[in-house]
């Protein structure tokens, strides 16, 4: 069993920063892909950023610049480094971890941008 814990979401004003966490826990042997989504009210999840394990990276277009993904892989935890943030940026975050050829899901947390 594989839990994951998100932290970090909030209400922030645009132009704002928020550093969101996911920590994973229990039956781990290695992580290979970390990975941030996100969904929007009415829009399909999406892709914002992903690592592999030897810390090659790949962000969305649409936050390239602003967000930086990174992990931690004594503490089998992954970040992201949200700046600038913008009104469109509001939607849940998702991290998803895949491990031994699975996927995991964290529970989401919200992300919110005021204008």
């Amino acid at each position: 069993q594989v839990q994951l814990v998100e932290s970090g979401g909030g209400l922030v004003q645009a132009g704002g920063s928020l550093r969101l966490s996911c920590a994973a826990s229990g039956n781990i042997f290695r992580i290979n892909i970390m990975g941030w989504y996100r969904q929007a009210p009415g829009k399909q999840r999406e892709l914002v950023a992903a690592i592999s394990s030897i810390g090659i990276t790949n962000h969305a277009d649409s936050v390239k610049g602003r967000f930086t993904i990174s992990r931690d892989n004594a503490k089998n935890t992954v970040y992201l480094q949200m700046n600038s943030l913008k009104p469109e940026d509001t939607a849940v975050y998702y991290c998803k971890i895949d491990t031994a050829g699975r996927f995991y899901w964290g529970q989401g947390t919200q992300v919110t941008v005021s204008s």
